[in-house]
């Protein structure tokens, strides 16, 4: 859990799936940091394909 008050300098960061560079923590994703996985709606939208199970022949 995040504690109640976080100043700038020390925000939690994570690195984007589809970019992968680093992003901080904001305020609007307070109530599920814990799921973000990227650092904004464009790379949400481009994000890689799931990979494909190989079909059994």
């Amino acid at each position: 859990m995040l504690p109640q008050k976080l100043r700038k300098g020390q925000l939690p960061t994570k690195i984007c799936a589809t970019c992968g560079r680093p992003f901080e923590y904001r305020k609007k994703w307070r109530a599920n940091w814990a799921e973000v996985k990227y650092c904004g709606e464009k790379c949400q939208r481009n994000r890689p394909a799931a990979p494909v199970p190989p079909a059994t022949s």
